[in-house]
């Protein structure tokens, strides 16, 4: 997954920017920020609407800076959430360079206006008998295009900074092959103790300018897709042997914002996608750029269109290791309560127990595979 800044960059811009602001030329060289891991047992309360839990004050940034550099014991927790669905913020370790790469630092530019209709259908988590076991992981975690060989899983362990990876399960749209993901690589990385962001990457919005995604939602079949894209993504977290109650994050790279014709589409697809998923018995997760999806969902959430992400994985490329200030674009009554995943950078190459990747990092509250 690629973040682009407040507006997609051309090539002359971003040379502008390379050209006359250090700071951006300086992320690109800074080193790798160790977080360490931790998990919290607790029970989430059900909302009215199942769109937004009650706030809940995440560690600070300088209480996490402060723990020793060595990497934390990290502990899982299961958590028995009602039938209402989490809501709360994520987001994904880059990957392939779906769209341009970009950086953005500093304010977050007001985003265009849009005219978004409300969208309404049936949740399947609201007639759930009994809760839906999730586990929640708060710590550093990364991604990469593709699955590392599990040599590499098992070098990092212990000796970076991460405890979750983002893995590509399922998409069309993928920009990589996956030879090393298969069920024994899920359940060996498992084991190492390396918790899951299963990502699926299919249609994208109509208005996406990048052309390597060829696939777009069609708008008046939107609802519709969604639910299809579910049932695939469905069908191959299963073959890999993840459960149910296990969340799929929807991989919606950047798209210019303006077009409200557009920004329904996403955000019917989306809605359309969480209800299929609810009804397998997944969760639902969603990652886009805080630009672009992740300001219409959070439109959509105003408007009151339901079934919404359990959580949400929202790329800012702005080096802050937090998922507490929603980046200027989700509330505090947004997917606030161990619901968010934070992209903060993107194509950092790191070695750990000398073995190197290419990596974008991410920092974690929010559900994972269990």
């Amino acid at each position: 997954m690629r973040y682009l800044g407040p507006a997609a960059l051309t090539a002359a811009s971003l040379v502008l920017l390379l050209a006359t602001d250090q700071d951006a030329v300086g992320m690109l060289a800074a080193g790798p920020s160790a977080t360490p891991a931790r998990v919290e047992s607790r029970a989430a309360s059900q909302t009215a609407t199942g769109r937004a839990f009650p706030a809940q004050a995440a560690p600070s940034r300088t209480a996490q800076e402060s723990a020793a550099p060595e990497l934390a014991t990290r502990r899982m927790s299961t958590v028995a959430h009602q039938a209402a669905p989490l809501t709360a913020a994520g987001t994904t370790a880059g990957t392939a360079p779906l769209t341009a790469a970009g950086t953005a630092v500093g304010a977050v530019a007001e985003a265009p206006p849009v005219r978004l209709n409300r969208t309404v259908l049936s949740d399947p988590l609201r007639s759930r008998r009994g809760p839906l076991p999730v586990e929640v992981f708060t710590g550093a975690g990364f991604d990469a295009c593709t699955a590392p060989p599990l040599e590499t899983m098992r070098a990092w362990w212990g000796t970076s900074p991460y405890g979750a990876v983002g893995i590509y399960t399922s998409g069309r749209q993928r920009a990589c092959a996956q030879p090393e993901l298969t069920a024994d690589w899920v359940r060996e990385v498992r084991r190492t103790g390396w918790r899951l962001i299963p990502t699926h990457v299919g249609r994208q919005a109509p208005c996406m300018t990048a052309s390597g995604k060829t696939q777009r939602i069609d708008p008046a079949e939107a609802v519709q897709q969604g639910k299809e894209e579910a049932a695939e993504a469905v069908r191959a977290v299963r073959n890999l042997g993840l459960r149910t109650g296990t969340p799929i994050y929807l991989d919606i790279e950047a798209y210019p914002r303006g077009d409200s014709a557009c920004s329904q589409a996403v955000t019917d697809f989306t809605v359309g996608w969480t209800q299929a998923l609810h009804r397998a018995g997944f969760r639902s997760g969603f990652y886009s750029s805080t630009d672009s999806g992740i300001a219409d969902l959070a439109a959509a959430a105003r408007a009151g269109s339901a079934p919404l992400p359990d959580a949400v994985w929202y790329a800012r490329w702005d080096d802050r290791a937090t998922t507490t200030d929603g980046a200027g674009r989700l509330g505090d009554d947004l997917w606030a309560d161990r619901a968010r995943i934070h992209q903060y950078r993107g194509n950092v190459q790191e070695t750990y127990g000398g073995a190197t990747l290419t990596v974008d990092r991410d920092q974690l509250d929010a559900p994972v595979a269990r």
